[in-house]
Formats: structure tokens, sequence, C-alpha cells
């Protein structure tokens, strides 16, 4: 976590988050990077717009969840418009007929079709227009907070800007859009439909939109070179195109910027609905303040953070229809909510700097009785970490509104993560740590022998199985120190001094048995 990572590499990973918010397959947005990055050396244009057109392709989409909100409340599921304006020639409105209004409406009831059609067609230039600024606002604070430069910045702004003038948020034409958003904007579109039709259909959709969307001396060029350009996209792994095809120097993270670049990310997957605006930050702050107060050391302390910061980047892949659903869940839409922790898994998986933390976001929804998702794990499988993020993300969940209810008081939500601990559902230990650093007192209610924690009943069955203090410590992501700690503190209270006695009173007292614990 301390050494310095390529920002490249992050926002590969993170660009899923861009994918899966926009409503497309996960890694087009890598895809559109390498071919934006592949096609400016074409066109022999120097290293700094190659490498401005490679980062406005990878956050070309990060700020649509900002308009995610009102896209579903007049169109319903937000994935099929945007998707479907993607595949359009918004420049002519020929194709809004036959192209985008088709796509949109596909599959739907007839009434339901006949709504959608008039609304794109009698207010889709307005609200083209307003998601456009929205998204490129957004996009354009992410790229500042990220640290990119300011030509970077000034691309990703103007993204949706068409060479003919008819675009967003300037309404700029020609040369005067940056040349890294014109390439991003052209790569964008070629890759999706290289992905629905193939090289040919990707050259030919450019060609229509020359001179319209899109440059036309890069259209012509890329149109000419598609099936070459498109081709080498598909030999191997588009994390390695981007990684490789960032102009040196490569930009670099270091370890203490880390947490600014999750925030940046964690703030994109909380603005994807107004009722979850301040979840991530708030659920990091409970993280890594409970994990202090547990005694983890400074860097699980730290990975906790980041991991509170990044736990619900896959959020983005529900719609906002379900989100922000007042009613009852229905099967289908629970299993997508159920879904949103693997791809928040997924997401960091793609980064080889945040692949250490995957599979601890993966787990925030995680129950110690085994009732949780993704995975149904129980506390044999759960670290001290992944029991404090899933303990501190309920309680700051439920101390927020929702659309099917307000939130609750912080007592109410004090006594809801007690009565989770009393009855096994979570880690009494994470519970306590969480609801200390929310400003609380309580004390979980159980019986244990010797006055036992179950934090130290964990560490017994550790030391009963043989493990050292250094394995302890590395089970439960915890400093040597604090293992040794929590060691000496068990015999004390058992009246031990070895292995073998402990574990002759954890066998005594049933606490091996995992379902007692």
């Amino acid at each position: 976590m301390r050494m310095p990572l390529k920002l490249a590499d992050l926002l590969a990973g993170l660009s899923r988050l861009a994918d899966l918010g926009f409503g497309l397959q996960s890694g087009e947005s890598l895809r559109a990077a390498a071919l934006a990055a592949s096609l400016g050396r074409s066109l022999d244009l120097d290293d700094d717009e190659v490498r401005s057109g490679l980062y406005t392709a990878l956050l070309l989409h990060v700020g649509c969840v900002g308009y995610a909100h009102e896209t579903a409340r007049l169109f319903g599921d937000e994935f099929a418009l945007n998707v479907a304006a993607e595949q359009t020639n918004l420049a002519d409105p020929r194709d809004l007929v036959a192209t985008l209004v088709p796509a949109l409406t596909r599959g739907r009831p007839l009434r339901e079709r006949a709504r959608l059609a008039a609304t794109a067609l009698i207010r889709g230039k307005g609200f083209g227009q307003a998601f456009d600024t929205a998204k490129c606002e957004v996009g354009r604070d992410a790229a500042r907070r990220l640290g990119l430069s300011e030509e970077v910045q000034r691309s990703v702004y103007h993204s949706s800007e068409w060479w003919n003038g008819g675009g967003a948020p300037r309404g700029l034409s020609g040369e005067d859009i940056p040349v890294g958003a014109r390439l991003a904007l052209l790569a964008s579109i070629a890759v999706l439909l290289d992905t629905l039709g193939g090289a040919e259909a990707a050259g030919h959709a450019i060609r229509r939109r020359s001179g319209g969307m899109v440059d036309p001396r890069m259209a012509d060029h890329f149109a000419a070179r598609a099936s070459d350009l498109l081709g080498a996209l598909h030999a191997g792994d588009p994390y390695d195109h981007v990684v490789h095809a960032e102009p040196q120097p490569a930009a670099m993270v270091l370890g203490s910027q880390l947490l600014g670049v999750a925030a940046v990310f964690g703030d994109l997957a909380d603005l994807k609905t107004p009722y979850t605006y301040g979840h991530s930050r708030g659920v990091a702050a409970l993280s890594r303040d409970a994990g202090q107060h547990l005694g983890l050391d400074t860097d699980a302390s730290e990975e906790l953070e980041v991991a509170g910061l990044l736990h619900d980047v896959g959020r983005v892949a529900v719609s906002n229809v379900v989100w922000e659903k007042p009613g009852a869940l229905s099967a289908h839409e629970w299993e997508q909510v159920r879904l949103h922790a693997y791809h928040s898994e997924r997401i960091l998986a793609g980064s080889q700097g945040l692949a250490p933390l995957a599979r601890l976001v993966g787990m925030h929804h995680e129950h110690c009785d085994g009732s949780g998702y993704h995975r149904g794990c129980t506390s044999a499988d759960l670290s001290l970490q992944a029991t404090v993020l899933a303990a501190a993300d309920a309680y700051q969940a439920m101390t927020q509104p929702r659309p099917h209810r307000p939130a609750l008081a912080p007592e109410q939500a004090e006594h809801c993560l007690l009565d989770d601990a009393s009855s096994g559902l979570r880690d009494a230990d994470a519970v306590d740590a969480v609801l200390a650093a929310a400003g609380h007192e309580a004390v979980v209610e159980r019986q244990r022998p010797a006055g036992l924690t179950d934090r130290e009943v964990g560490v017994l069955a550790l030391v009963a199985e043989g493990c050292s203090n250094a394995q302890v410590a590395q089970r439960l992501v915890i400093s040597r120190r604090t293992a040794e700690y929590h060691v000496q503190q068990i015999y004390r209270k058992i009246g031990v001094s070895s292995r073998a006695a402990a574990a002759m009173f954890a066998m005594e007292h049933r606490l091996l048995d995992r379902q007692d614990q």
C-alpha cells in the first residue's frame, strides 16, 4: 500500500466503474483508451496529446453516474438509454428515429414504448445537453482531484463536444475542441460498435459521424485502418495495452495519495443516487477509527479506510430503478442488489495496486452466521477487517435515509447492531469498535468463560490450533505485538501458560465449536 503505483494501473481497474455505471460491458473504457493512444500515435500526435486521449477515454464515462437519478426518473432503466444513445449518430435527426428509439424501446410494453419514444423525440435534445453537462463537469472534477494535467481536465470537460458545434457543454467546434477529447470520443464510439458488430461496422459508424460528431481527419484515418487498429486490441489483455500505452514518464501515485484516489471513486459511487451521498466517506471514517480502537496497526487501519471508500463502487452496476424503488424489491431486483458486492470486488481486482483489497471489499455484506452475501461466508472465513467493514457499512446505511424508510436515529442503529451481535450475525468486537467510533459507549452483553472477549476466543482457537503469534497476527490481520498482547491476556485470564493447557480449556468450554462462537 505504501509503494508508488502507476496512476494508469489504478484507473485501468477503476475504469470498470465507468463501464458498469454507463451500462457497457466491463473493459470497454480500457479498450477505448488503448485505441485512443494507438490512433494518436498513428496520427503522429505528440506524447502529451496521446496521454490526454488515453486518460480522457479512461474517464469518459465516469461522470455519467451524476445524471443517473434524473435519467432513471425520465426513462426508467438508465443503462438502456445510455447504450442506445452511444449507438446513435446524435448529430443526425434521422438516426434518432432509426437507431435510438428502437434500441431504447426494445422489449417494452406497447404503451411504454410509445411514451419513451415521445419523450426521447420531444425532450431528447434538452435532456442530452443537461446529461452531457453534468457528465463533463463531474468528469473534469474527478480528473482534477486525481492530479491529472490541466490539458487532461480540459479534454475530459469537452469530451461530449461535436465537430460541428452541436455538442455540450460549451458548443465548441472544429479545432477548438481539445485533441484528447476528439480522440476519446471517436475511440469510445468505435469500440462499442466493434463490440456490437465488428471492425467493419465500427468503421462505417465513424464515417457516418465524420464532420458531425467526430473530427473528419481522425475519422478518415481511423476508417481506413479500422481492422488493424481494432484487431490489435483483441490480441492480449486490454489492461496490458493501457498500462504500456502511456507515454513516459508514467504518472505515479504515492502511497500517501492513494486515499485521495479512493475518495474520488467512492464519491462517484455515492453520486449514483441522492440517498447515498457521503456514505462511503462515512464508512471509511468509521472503519478506520474502529480498527484503531481494536489495536490494528497503521497499515491495517489505512487499508480499512481505503476499503471503506471503495466498498460500494459496484453499486453503479445496478439501475437506479432498483436503488430508488420505494417498495419491496422483487426476487430479480434483490438478486441485482446482492451482486453489487461482487462487482465491487471485480472492479478492484482489475488493478494490480488495489487487487489485495478486492476480497475484503467484496465481503462488506457478509455475516458471521453465513446469511450474508455474495459468498455466504461464516465467521471462520472473515478477517477482523472484514467484520469491521461490514459493521461500519451497516451502521452508516441505517443512519441515512433510503427510499423505503427514513434514517434511523443513532440510538436505533446502535440497538440494531447490538442485536445483530447478540444473535451471532455480527462479530461482537467489531460492533463494539464501530459503536465506539460512532460515539456510543455500549458494549455487547455476552457471557464467555473467564471473562474472555469474542476476539480473545478467536485468538484462543488459533493458539489451540498451533498458530504462533506471528501466524495469529497474519490470520487476524493485526500486528504481531497486538497478537502477543491478546495471547498474554488469554493465558492470564484462564490461568495457564502453555498451548496444550489452553487447548484443553477451549475444548472443555466448547470454544472450538464454531456454532457456539
